[in-house]
């Protein structure tokens, strides 16, 4: 078994899916027997180090709200020391360039690099100065020089593979393993009754990112409440920005009355929020983050799996989750279709029923964690026997 750092540039836990996806990862590996240790980013009122899923959890960096780029780097920094400390370590797990790069130049692990987003590609959408910038270019060449020299690159879905590989990661280096969900904790339930009166719910969780489509999803709400009195409930994080801009729009349509914008909860809560809903949304947009680089929505795979009927974006992204059938799809971008959806589902109780029955199947065999935590062990079986046996410059690109 193998003595395993495991480094992550998000919070743990948290209710983004990028702590669920960690904390699912790294149970696996505990589980298989590898000891971990996991390392991530200090936030307000969680311990500096702790024990999570099994494994020695150490938060380091910088908190705090300040400069992105200062706290990115002061993480990997900090996990650099970490590695010396608690070292020696077999594999180097990491989520992205900040802990990769001094990860892989240290040499002494073989190296796994779980490339679901890339800075390059996602910084731009956060931070929309940086779009076009040299700040851009240059994380996209250290970018291509980490998947270059590790030894395994992890990516969730299909879009995500062709784009990483074209990025520079070898395609025999290239292990796909989808999101999973926990069909325990996301258990199907009844759609609520059609009761005469009652008003049904729309229902949105997730990060308020503009890669989401909520913009699309609020202009569809108009010709909504024309034809059934569906409310919509958005439930995420997002930054005090991207909050402004949704509760602008929601005042500039009229739809105060209709439209509740509330804070995250705890990922263990989610569930009993979908079970409040009628019909659930994905409204990815049709954008460089979903288009090319890809992802792979747990928000699709936790409604999916809690039996309710899905109304998604029709990208590949989402069709590589569920099938014509299972739920309804639409042009990203467009809100007559995304209403048209939502007016069916919400008109049609026997068409919600079949939607919702045939996604829970779908989830509970294809896309469970335990199935992904299978393949993550498989991924460490195969690992070479020695670190740097990738192709690729020694040296990382020199600053410009």
């Amino acid at each position: 078994m193998a003595r395993v750092l495991y480094a992550a540039f998000d919070v743990v836990p948290s209710p983004k899916g990028a702590s669920t996806h960690v904390l699912a990862f790294v149970a696996g590996l505990v589980a298989a027997g590898h000891e971990v240790v996991l390392a991530t980013p200090i936030a307000p009122g969680q311990p500096p180090r702790d024990v999570t899923a099994g494994a020695e959890h150490h938060r380091l960096g910088r908190g705090g709200s300040g400069n992105f780029l200062l706290r990115a780097l002061a993480f990997g920094e900090a996990v650099d020391a970490l590695a010396r400390e608690r070292g020696p370590f077999d594999v180097y797990h990491f989520r992205s360039l900040w802990p990769g790069v001094p990860l892989v130049l240290r040499g002494d692990a073989r190296s796994v690099f779980e490339a679901n987003s890339l800075a390059s590609v996602e910084m731009p959408f956060h931070y929309p100065a940086v779009r076009g910038t040299a700040t851009a270019a240059k994380l996209a060449r250290f970018e291509r020089w980490l998947l270059e020299r590790s030894d395994a690159v992890v990516c969730v879905s299909a879009v995500s593979r062709a784009f990483l590989e074209a990025r520079g990661a070898r395609p025999g280096r290239v292990h796909l393993i989808p999101n999973g969900v926990d069909t325990g904790l996301f258990a199907a339930t009844p759609l609520p009754p059609r009761d005469a009166g009652r008003e049904p719910v729309a229902l949105y969780v997730g990060t308020l990112a503009d890669w989401q489509g909520l913009g699309t999803l609020l202009d569809a709400m108009p010709s909504v409440r024309s034809r059934v009195p569906l409310r919509l409930r958005i439930v995420g994080r997002g930054r005090q920005r991207q909050r402004k801009e949704l509760l602008r729009r929601v005042r500039h349509l009229g739809l105060e009355a209709h439209v509740a914008l509330e804070p995250a909860v705890p990922h263990e809560a989610v569930p009993a929020l979908i079970a409040q809903a009628d019909v659930c949304v994905a409204p990815l947009s049709l954008d460089e983050r979903n288009v090319v680089q890809g992802c792979c929505p747990l928000k699709v795979l936790e409604y999916m799996s809690c039996g309710r009927p899905v109304v998604a974006s029709g990208l590949p992204v989402v069709r590589e989750l569920v099938r014509d059938g299972e739920a309804l799809f639409v042009p990203p971008g467009a809100p007559d279709a995304l209403a048209a959806a939502l007016c069916r589902v919400a008109e049609d109780g026997d068409l919600a029923a079949r939607l919702a029955r045939r996604a829970a199947d779908r989830a509970r065999h294809a896309f469970t964690w335990s199935r992904a935590q299978e393949r993550l062990r498989s991924l460490y079986a195969g690992l070479p026997a020695a670190p740097g046996t990738a192709t690729g410059s020694d040296a990382p690109p020199a600053p410009e």
